[in-house]
């Protein structure tokens, strides 16, 4: 019987550290990604767009994370997962600082599609690392840091540029996009020394090299063994590969959920000073904050709850709640304020506590040969349900006003509630590659008793 040392590993410093670096990435995306909120209609003040550009802009990076994860990811599987580790980060510095030089709406549009691209590089590639560095009985928490670091990015982003906004004149906006270099360059520093994922070089034919890595920095003990589940895993790592037979199912079912959940996030806060008023709400600071506040609520909430519920009903809880406060504010109309207010936080911490799903989800469906791939993928078209509610949001207020755009991101809440009560498997306490078999087995249990220790895995019809 196969030994699971890094499955089954104590949790170490080595660990906090590789969640922190990996992790740290998602804060930088989130950053980039959220600085746009402040700064467009700052921009939009001194050069005029319309509503279609403006949607353009606000959908930018996100159009570029399509890309980016959808290219990267097939890479990092070729190349290995640590040289992209550091890559990405010195294009996130790069082109942070380029956005001071923009001219026109043009090149502004350009350069956040660029940043777009390394951000989606990054999604696949440090999610990728964490997972296969991290003990099955900590996975799950450890892969929530992620979307939790990401709301912390964006939050961040939001409360610095709203700040220079007030006291930076009329090229604030150059210095709030650019300010997303600074994170990026402290985690550029941070990741320089991280090793490769031990799983990655045993697929590769390198398992002697894995063995070395696995030996310093998790379990001294450890042997060929402890591998020899990633080793006999025989795949070419092709794009083809992901969509084989016994992958097609998880991936339809990743990509869907994923895109039902970030069209409502991506609508509501890319543009929640907008919705606000167009509710006839006065959409001053302690508004948009007292909002933003309840998601870094959830944030922790996801990091302390994924291990301990399983991952299909912590889905399915998740999308019921997100349906049914969307639908709350939409059919409403003359509702009075604080009872939107706080609806829009309930829909807040639930968004980001389900994100931790967004990481754990995708690293735990799919073996190591296409897991980078397979990420990818998910991040991409996750991506497109992101550009629409951020693209056609401004022109959907416009046309059906603000509750109908409600009801309408409650709809496809609704959609990933029943998506996922079909196809959402439970993947809690099982090692990475029993996980990503699609085979019920049982996980061996251990003396916490959580879910990510002995729920057996269950693949739904």
């Amino acid at each position: 019987m196969a030994t699971h040392a890094l499955d089954d590993a104590r949790l170490s410093r080595f660990h906090l550290k590789t969640t922190l670096y990996g992790n740290g990435g998602h804060l930088c995306d989130g950053y980039i990604l959220g600085a746009i909120v402040p700064a467009l209609p700052l921009f939009a003040q001194s050069h005029p767009i319309g509503s279609l550009m403006s949607g353009f802009i606000g959908a930018s990076a996100l159009i570029g994370v399509f890309l980016g994860s959808l290219l990267f990811g097939w890479v990092t599987d070729k190349i290995g997962r640590r040289r992209m580790f550091v890559i990405d980060l010195a294009l996130f510095v790069v082109l942070s600082l380029a956005q001071i030089a923009v001219t026109d709406a043009v090149m502004l549009l350009v350069l956040r599609v660029l940043l777009g691209i390394a951000v989606g590089a990054d999604y696949t590639i440090a999610t990728t690392l964490v997972a296969e560095f991290s003990p099955r009985k900590h996975r799950a928490t450890l892969l929530a840091v992620g979307p939790a670091m990401w709301t912390v990015g964006y939050v961040l982003a939001i409360v610095v540029g709203t700040a220079l906004a007030e006291v930076g004149g009329a090229d604030a906006w150059r210095w709030i996009l650019a300010t997303s270099a600074v994170p990026a360059l402290i985690l550029l520093i941070l990741r320089r020394n991280t090793p490769e994922s031990p799983r990655w070089l045993a697929q590769n034919g390198r398992a002697e090299e894995g063995l070395a890595i696995l030996r310093k920095h998790v379990s001294p003990t450890a042997t060929l063994a402890d591998l020899a589940e990633e080793e006999a895993a025989e795949s070419s790592g092709s794009l083809r590969d992901v969509f084989a037979a016994q992958h097609r199912k998880r991936l339809a079912f990743a990509c869907l959920f994923w895109f039902c959940q970030v069209v409502p996030y991506f609508a509501v806060f890319t543009f929640l000073p907008t919705i606000l008023e167009s509710l006839d709400i006065e959409s001053g600071f302690w508004q948009t904050t007292s909002v933003n506040l309840f998601l870094l609520i959830g944030g922790g909430v996801g990091i302390v709850t994924i291990g301990k519920i399983g991952r299909r009903p912590y889905t399915l809880i998740s999308f019921a709640l997100l349906t049914a406060s969307t639908l709350a504010i939409g059919l409403w109309q003359s509702a009075p304020a604080g009872y939107v207010i706080a609806l829009f936080a309930l829909f807040a911490l639930i968004s980001s506590a389900m994100a931790a799903l967004d990481t754990v989800y995708p690293s735990e469906l799919f073996p190591t040969s296409i897991r980078a791939s397979a990420t990818g993928i998910c991040v991409s078209f996750s991506r497109i349900g992101a550009a629409i509610g951020t693209l056609l949001l401004p022109v959907g207020i416009d046309k059906f006003g603000a509750h109908g755009v409600t009801l309408i991101t409650g709809v496809v809440a609704g959609v990933g509630f029943l998506i996922s009560i079909a196809w959402a498997p439970e993947t809690a306490g099982l090692t990475l590659a029993q996980a990503a078999a699609d085979t019920e087995e049982a996980p061996q249990k251990s003396d916490s008793g959580s879910p990510d220790s002995n729920s057996s895995f269950v693949s739904q019809a």
